[in-house]
Order: structure tokens, then sequence, then C-alpha cells
């Protein structure tokens, strides 16, 4: 259930395939301006920011908008949600108006974050491998459906994180997390508490290769095939060879895929 709502995040936040020739965003200038934090009114976790509405005001007021805080993040009130750039445009009504583009509320929701969702089948894997539990069959079904999800992502191109209003006046800068990130938040803890579990690692490494197979860029599929190594490195001290013979196998199949992928581009 948690990874067909979090597939619903995806097609509401990426609803664009990804083309070969896509490239990533650079960073945009910014002009030389008086600037000024907003800070927010209220604590809670960040559920949704209404971009639209922010590059309308932005334009409308004729300002550079900032966030510090991504979706899913927890903000203090009094803490900084914001940067403005021509700062003096900024009345104290339109700064409200700003703020209410934000829903800020005491716990995370699934509307804009597709993070939680990926931590939520994390917390149910970890549960699984712990000693107290130790349940691997469910730990591998919630490491096929975070590969389900990575696929999905993997395939759709990011939500933009420099928006312009008009064409090539930057407008909002809004933080996303990128495809690093979601690999720590979905792989690295189940990769650290998986070492002594070969069943485990080894759909790890399977993972890894069935999100390769949909065609990355090297830069990701260089990143995939590390943390594959890191899989194998982390359960050298924990398994007998023969198991580590397994492991290093299906490493090699993923070093293979890059490899020729490599060679293609060539």
């Amino acid at each position: 259930r948690i990874a067909r709502e979090t597939e619903i995040v995806i097609d509401d936040l990426m609803p664009h395939p990804r083309s070969a020739s896509e490239q990533p965003e650079n960073a945009a200038p910014f002009r030389e301006a008086r600037e000024r934090f907003v800070v927010s009114r209220k604590s809670g976790y960040i559920r949704f920011v209404d971009v639209s509405y922010l590059v309308e005001c932005a334009k409308t007021f004729g300002v550079q908008i900032i966030l510090e805080r991504r979706v899913g993040h927890f903000v203090p009130a009094g803490a900084p949600i914001m940067r403005i750039l021509e700062a003096g445009r900024v009345t104290p009504e339109r700064e409200t108006r700003l703020l209410s583009a934000f829903d800020i509320g005491p716990a995370r929701t699934m509307q804009q974050d597709l993070e939680f969702g990926i931590i939520q089948i994390v917390d149910v894997a970890l549960r699984a491998i712990s000693p107290a539990v130790n349940d691997p069959s469910t730990a591998i079904s919630c490491i096929d459906q975070l590969s389900r999800i990575f696929i999905r992502v993997a395939s759709r191109t990011p939500p933009r994180t420099y928006l312009h209003g008009p064409p090539h006046v930057l407008r909002v800068v809004v933080p996303w997390i990128g495809f690093e990130g979601l690999l720590d938040t979905a792989f690295e803890q189940i990769r650290h508490y998986s070492k002594s579990d070969i069943a485990v690692s080894l759909r790890l490494i399977r993972a890894f290769d069935d999100i390769a197979g949909i065609g990355l860029p090297t830069q990701e599929l260089q990143s995939l095939v590390h943390r594959a190594q890191r899989v194998v490195d982390g359960c050298e001290e924990k398994l007998p060879e023969l198991d580590l013979l397994k492991l290093r196998k299906r490493l090699a199949r993923l070093e293979m895929r890059v490899s020729a992928r490599g060679m293609t581009e060539k």
C-alpha cells in the first residue's frame, strides 16, 4: 500500500518521462539585491508547497524567493523558511501571502513528500531484520518495493528546482531531495544492519541491478555500483567465503552492465 501511494506522489511530482538527452539543471545566477529571511510563524513539518502560487507572487512583487527548507523538513516557529531578494518590495501583507503557500502540520504526509513513503518502507525492513524479530522475508519484500519505487523515479524527469517567470527571469528556487539522497534514505540503513544476512544482502544488490537496467546516466550507474560494493565490503567480516562468492558474482553482473553501457556510449 505504501509503495502504491508513493508511486502516486511520483506521478504528481514527476509526470514527464525522462529523456536520454536530458541535461541536469544548472545553478541559476542571483542578482545583487537587498535580501532578508522570512521566518515560519508556527512549528511543524512542511507537508506541501504551492510552487505555482509562489512563482506568481514573486512575479507580481518583482522579487526572487529561495526556499530554505524543503518538503518533509521540520521548521520551528521563528526559523527561516525562505529568503527574499529585493526584500524592500515585500510588505507584511505580502509576507503573509507568501507564507500561505506552505502547509505546515504536526506530522509528515505523502502529499508531496516522496521521501516519507520510502522512510516508512525502510522502517518496516529495519524492524524485520532486527534480532528481536528476525524476519528476513519481510525485509526482502521491502527491498523489492523500494526497487519498484526507484525504477519509477529514475524513469521520470525530476521536479524543477529553478522556476522562472517570464522565461530567463529566475523567480523561485525550490530544493527537492535528489536521486542520491533518496538512495541514501532507502538503502543505507538496510545495508548497515543486514551485514550478517546473506539473503537480504543479495537482494540489495539485485535491487541495484534492477534499477540500473532502465538506462540511467553514467554517474548514477556508478553510484549503484559503489553502493553494491559497499554491501560486499560490509559483509566480508560477517559472512563465510561461500556466501561472499555469491555476493561477488552478483556484483560482477552489475559491473558488467555498467561497463557495457559505457562502451555503448563511446
